[in-house]
This record gives structure tokens, C-alpha cells and sequence, in this order.
């Protein structure tokens, strides 16, 4: 993945989120129950794979994305222990956690990122924002009519209003609302991992969908996290930035 300098939005795609998607794509099959029943277990070749790819984007990426990948695989190792393991929220092909997947998580963290900061979504936020709103909404009401998916129609509807007072990570979210759907129907229709038919399988009065249209809600966590930890550890840095960021609001404001 790189950050693409084009002003145009198919290179600006190919190079971060295009890269991302087909490793979704490959990697998951490699996992699917069509390879185990047909041939064999290759989630041990899958977790090889993700290891190989995730050395070399780590390497690749600056040092700021770089250490942020590795909160994300330390926060995604403790969410999916919690949330599969713990309570059941989802289930994977042999009831455990893949190595893969906590790698997987910080991967599609790093290529919504770093399609966030090409040329093309910079100088296109609000098109960019509108665009994947009108996605995010017709995409939720689609599954939420046809697949009586109340619990994912619920957390889109969440995530779309703290949008709202959050206009700088606003096309970050979008986005990966959407890369987390389009990795949510290839890891399930690969039957790699599966939802039950109530949020939890508890919650009677919130039906899911297998998978949950909104289940991106959740990234807020992750990124948060991340954000969090780097913070901690470099605290000169971060404020320095943010009182960067306020003389060039200052600056915005009297040149208007």
C-alpha cells in the first residue's frame, strides 16, 4: 500500500484499498470450508500468508502507521478473544481465533487510512462523504428489509450520528464501513466465520443478519484505541500538532 499522489479515484483505489480488498479476497478463500471439504485445512497456510504480508506492509509503512498497526493487533487480539470467544458475538470455522485475523484487522486499518490520505480522497472529502453516506444507507436498508437485520441497521444508525460532530474522522469511518462490509460478505459467504440469528444470540429483540450490515461500529474501537496509545507515548508530539491544527483554523477563519 502507498499513498497514492494521482487526482484521479481508480489509482487512488488500486493502490490502498484495491491491494486490501484482494487480499481479503485470496486469503479468506484459502480458509473457506469449499477448500477444507475439497482438498484440506489450509488456515495454517492463510496464517503463514498474513504473517508474510503483514511483515512487509509493516516495513513499508511510515513509523506513525507502523507502531498504530501494532496497537491494532494487540487491541483486535483482545476484542475478538472477548467478543467471539467470550460472548459469542460470532463464531469462526473451528471455534477458534485464526492467527490471521487480529493481522487482518490492523491491515484494513492501515489501507482505509492510507486511501484517506491519497491526493484524490483529500482534494474530494465532501463528494467522497456523500457518496459512501448514500452507500452506508441504502446498503443497511437493503439488509435491514430483506434480511430483518435490525441489529446491524441499529449500529449503522449509531455510527451515522456520531458522524455527525465528527467531520475530520468522518471519511475515515465511511470508508471503513464499507471495507468492513465488503470483508464481512467474502468471510462469511466463505463460510470462514459465521453471525447467529440475534445480536449475541441473546438479544432476542435485535435479529442479525449473517453478517450485520453495521458490525463496523465497532472499528470506532479500534481506531480509538490506537489513537489512544500513540497519544500516550508521544505526548510533545501530539500537542504540537494540535496547536499546529488550531493556527490553521485561525488562519481559515480570518482569511474567510
Amino acid at each position: 500500500m502507498s499513498v497514492s499522489t494521482t487526482k484521479t479515484f481508480l489509482p487512488a483505489f488500486l493502490k490502498t484499498l484495491g491491494i486490501l480488498f484482494l487480499y481479503i479476497f485470496l486469503g479468506l478463500f484459502l480458509d473457506s470450508v469449499n477448500v477444507a471439504e475439497s482438498y484440506q485445512d489450509l488456515q495454517w497456510l492463510a496464517n503463514l500468508i498474513m504473517l508474510v504480508i503483514f511483515s512487509i506492509t509493516l516495513f513499508k509503512v511510515n513509523p506513525r502507521i507502523r507502531e498504530q498497526m501494532i496497537y491494532a493487533v494487540l487491541i483486535a487480539i483482545a476484542g475478538e478473544y472477548g467478543f467471539s470467544l467470550g460472548m459469542g458475538m460470532y463464531t469462526y470455522r473451528l471455534e477458534n481465533i485464526p492467527h490471521y485475523i487480529p493481522m487482518g484487522h490492523a491491515l484494513v486499518y492501515a489501507g482505509v487510512l492510507y486511501f484517506t490520505k491519497t491526493a484524490y480522497a483529500k482534494n474530494n472529502v465532501k463528494l467522497l462523504e456523500k457518496v459512501f453516506t448514500v452507500l452506508v444507507i441504502v446498503y443497511t436498508t437493503a439488509f435491514l428489509i430483506l434480511k430483518n437485520d435490525v441489529f446491524g441497521f441499529v449500529l449503522s444508525a449509531l455510527m451515522l450520528y456520531f458522524l455527525r460532530k465528527r467531520p475530520r474522522e468522518r471519511l475515515f469511518y465511511l470508508t471503513m464501513f464499507l471495507a468492513v462490509a465488503y470483508l464481512e460478505i467474502i468471510g462469511t459467504s466463505y463460510e470462514c466465520w459465521w453471525w447467529p440469528t440475534t445480536a449475541w444470540n441473546k438479544i432476542s429483540f435485535l435479529p442479525s443478519a449473517n453478517p450485520p450490515s453495521g458490525i463496523s461500529f465497532f472499528y470506532f474501537g479500534l481506531d480509538l484505541g490506537c489513537l489512544y496509545f500513540y497519544k500516550k507515548r508521544h505526548k510533545i508530539a501530539w500537542s504540537r500538532m494540535k496547536n499546529v491544527r488550531k493556527i490553521r483554523q485561525i488562519k481559515g477563519v480570518v482569511a474567510n
